[in-house]
């Protein structure tokens, strides 16, 4: 009786054991597929945004919502396991044929493809704004963003939404782009998918209410708001870091009063559709009603967006007697002057000895 039952707790044990050894064995092989990529042969690239102070869990839902590992808590207890503590936040561009292991180096490098956040500078054009609107947004085209800030029909939906802002000034003859200058210089965040209209249009909006300050001032100098933002975008352009801007503003007026042409480099390099250091002479030749130095007044429109401190010059230039100024591109220093003879005298000191 007693070998029977000794027999019995033998077996029991013996096949509780094989039990146990096939779970372990099963388990692992579970957790392994679980670790391996979710398609090892995909060429299938996608974009996948970590929040800031995302959790670990967190981040697995993230992954797993967007197909790039197989299961959210495997990866939990793998990072948990190997004491992965350094998964950086940002915008990555990761594959389903990655491992949990591979994703997780990607993420503890934090070479992410995109910022978290949308930077405008202040003097950007649409053509800038829309490389950075790419950069930050990797999914997107540029062309594409390009074609729907000159669709008339959005261009008319803002106008219907910002009628203080967005005139029928943008779209007159000869406008290049009719949102150049409207896009405010400013940090954008936009979560989730988030399209090129719904983008432009916050963009636009931050134009407008920055501007809705100013409104009584440019009602008192019967100035449009396209008049004001055409002109601190050429003041945007001219300045350096080391110039009164409101100086620059008084030349600009003191020609107009005087019906000379603005001859302003930048106007000359926006109709170029060009990015130089240097304008040459042949450029000056351009055939456009942006170029300042063949059409006198304004040109038709913004050529870049402006911030506060050249709004601010743009309604209060300061009083002078200049018709001139020149920089110096290795200093930054601008040279005012009252007449041609001075300013070529300046330009021969600071410029051409200096070249």
């Amino acid at each position: 009786m007693k070998k029977s039952k000794s027999k019995m707790i033998t077996i029991i044990i013996s096949s509780i054991a094989v039990v146990l050894v096939a779970l372990t064995v099963g388990g692992y092989f579970y957790v392994d597929s679980q670790l391996q990529a979710v398609n090892a042969s995909s060429k299938e690239s996608i974009v996948v945004d970590i929040p800031k102070g995302s959790k670990v869990s967190e981040i697995g839902d993230i992954l797993q919502e967007n197909n790039v590992i197989n299961s959210s808590m495997i990866f939990t207890y793998y990072v948990k396991y190997k004491n992965e503590t350094n998964l950086k936040a940002g915008k990555y561009k990761l594959s389903p044929s990655m491992t949990v292991e591979q994703v997780v180096n990607e993420l503890k490098k934090g070479q992410v493809i995109a910022p978290s956040r949308l930077v405008i500078p202040e003097g950007y054009s649409l053509d800038q704004i829309a490389d950075r609107m790419v950069a930050y947004k990797p999914e997107l085209k540029k062309a594409d963003i390009l074609k729907v800030m000159d669709d008339k029909a959005f261009v008319n939906e803002l106008m219907k939404a910002y009628p203080d802002t967005v005139t029928k000034d943008v779209l007159a003859a000869n406008i290049k782009h009719p949102l150049e200058g409207y896009l405010y210089p400013a940090t954008y965040e936009f979560t989730g998918k988030t399209d090129i209209k719904a983008m432009v249009s916050d963009m636009v909006k931050a134009t407008d209410d920055n501007i809705a300050k100013y409104k009584p001032e440019l009602t008192k100098q019967k100035l449009t708001v396209h008049h004001f933002l055409t002109m601190s975008s050429l003041i945007e352009k001219e300045a350096t870091a080391n110039v009164d801007r409101s100086k620059i503003s008084s030349v600009f007026y003191n020609r107009l009063k005087e019906g000379m042409p603005l001859q302003t480099d930048p106007t000359v390099l926006y109709a170029l559709g060009k990015h130089k250091s240097r304008t040459m002479y042949e450029d000056l030749k351009v055939d456009s009603p942006y170029n300042t130095y063949k059409n006198k007044g304004l040109p038709p429109g913004p050529i870049s967006n402006s911030g506060e401190t050249s709004m601010e010059a743009t309604l209060h230039p300061e009083k002078t007697d200049y018709l001139y100024f020149l920089a110096n591109t290795k200093t930054g220093q601008v040279y005012f002057s009252k007449t041609l003879e001075e300013h070529n005298k300046l330009k021969e000191e600071h410029i051409t000895n200096n070249q």
